[in-house]
C-alpha cells in the first residue's frame, strides 16, 4: 500500500468484493450478510481502513449525527437524560453531539445555526424552547425536532414528557391525605411548561377539595431561589406544614435549608420532589418524590425522532408518560396509603 489514506476501494479490492459491498458493511442497519461483513471488515483491519464519515454523508445526504442541546446540568435529571439519550442513539448507529446553550433565543439561535451547519439528521432538546422562527428555520432545512422534558404548544414540534398535570395532582392528593392543611408550594419556573403543568395539577387537585395553596413562590429551579424561598415561608406567622417542590435539584436545597433552621423533617414540615433523580434515594435527603419514567421517555423520544428522520411526513406527536409517587422519610405517609 502506499503512504496515502486507504480507501473503501482499497478493502474492496483486497476482500475479493465490490465498493458498494464495503459501503454497506460500514453503514449501520444496511442489509449485509455475516460472511461478507467478517471478509470485509478483515480486509479493513488489516489494512488500517477507517470509513469516512463525511464523505458517506455527501452522498447519502445522512450525517447520522443527532444534536442535543441543553440548557443547563445543574439539575441532576439531565446528565442521567442526556447519558441514557446519547447510548440509545448511539445503539441505533447514530453519533451524538451536544451543546450548551442558555434559555436565550440569541444562544439557542447561534447553536441551531452551528447544528445546520454540521448536517444533523435530527436535534433533541432538553430544557429549552426554540421561537417559531427557529423551528421554522429547522422545518425548512429538513431537520426534525423533538422537545425532550418540555412541552411547547403551538410550535409545530414533537414532545415527550412525563405526565405532569397529573403528577402535581398527585402530590396534592398524598398531602392531603396526611392531614396537611397548610400546603405551599416553591414551583418550578414558570416560563417553562413543565413548571407551569405542574403547578396546575398540584392547585387544581387542591381546588378540588375546597382548598388552595397557602403560598406560592416560584422558585426558577434554582437552588439558592429556593432555599431563600423556604426560609421565606418558615419565617412566616403561620408557616406551612408541607412544601410542594417543582423538581428535585430544588427540593435538595429546601431540604439544607430546613435542616439549617432545625426545622423537623417530616414531623413539622413534608417535602415532596420531583424527579426522582439517584440522590433523592440517598440517606441525607431520602426524598419523597414524584418519578419521572426517564427510560419510557428516552424510549419514546428516539422513536419519535428518527420515525421523523424516516418520514417526514410523520405527525408531530405529544407524548405525556405517567410516572408514580415514589414514598420515602422526608413526607409524612398517611396510614393505609395507597397510591
Amino acid at each position: 500500500m502506499s503512504d496515502g489514506k486507504v480507501t473503501s476501494l482499497d478493502v474492496a479490492r483486497a476482500a475479493g468484493v465490490s465498493q458498494s459491498a464495503v459501503s454497506r458493511v460500514f453503514t449501520p442497519g444496511a442489509s449485509v450478510s455475516k460472511t461478507m461483513e467478517a471478509k470485509v471488515r478483515k480486509a479493513a483491519d488489516a489494512l488500517g481502513y477507517r470509513p469516512n464519515s463525511l464523505a458517506r454523508a455527501m452522498i447519502t445526504g445522512k450525517s447520522r449525527i443527532i444534536g442535543l442541546v441543553v440548557a443547563y446540568l445543574d439539575n441532576p435529571f439531565y446528565p442521567v437524560a442526556l447519558e441514557r439519550l446519547s447510548h440509545a442513539l448511539q445503539e441505533r448507529g447514530y453519533h451524538i453531539l451536544i451543546f450548551m446553550a442558555n434559555n436565550t433565543q440569541e444562544a439557542i439561535a447561534q447553536v441551531v445555526d452551528d447544528l445546520l451547519a454540521y448536517q444533523v439528521d435530527g436535534i433533541i432538546t432538553a430544557s429549552v424552547s426554540l421561537s417559531g422562527d427557529l423551528a421554522a428555520q429547522c422545518a425548512s432545512a429538513g431537520i426534525p425536532v423533538v422537545l425532550f422534558n418540555r412541552g411547547q404548544p403551538g410550535s409545530g414540534l414533537s414532545s415527550i414528557t412525563s405526565a405532569n398535570v397529573e403528577g402535581g395532582g398527585k402530590v396534592a392528593r398524598f398531602l392531603l391525605e396526611g392531614g396537611h392543611r397548610r400546603i405551599a408550594q416553591i414551583a418550578g419556573w414558570q416560563g417553562s411548561s413543565t413548571g407551569q403543568d405542574r403547578s396546575r395539577g398540584f392547585v387544581a387537585a387542591l381546588q378540588e377539595h375546597g382548598m388552595e395553596p397557602c403560598a406560592t413562590i416560584d422558585g426558577m429551579y434554582d437552588r439558592d431561589t429556593a432555599a431563600q424561598a423556604a426560609r421565606s415561608l418558615m419565617a412566616g406567622a403561620d408557616p406551612p406544614d408541607a412544601i410542594f417542590v417543582g423538581n428535585d435539584h430544588m427540593a435538595f436545597a429546601v431540604l439544607d435549608a430546613l435542616r439549617a433552621l432545625g426545622v423537623p423533617v417530616p414531623g413539622a414540615v413534608s417535602v415532596v420532589g420531583y424527579d426522582d433523580v439517584p440522590m433523592a434515594g440517598w440517606a441525607s435527603y431520602d426524598l419523597t418524590t414524584v418519578r419521572q419514567p426517564v427510560n419510557r421517555m428516552v424510549e419514546a423520544t428516539v422513536e419519535t425522532l428518527l420515525a421523523q428522520i424516516e418520514d417526514a411526513d410523520r405527525p408531530v406527536q405529544k407524548i405525556e408518560i405517567d410516572g408514580p409517587l415514589i414514598l420515602r422519610g422526608s413526607a409524612r405517609i398517611p396510614e393505609g396509603y395507597k397510591q
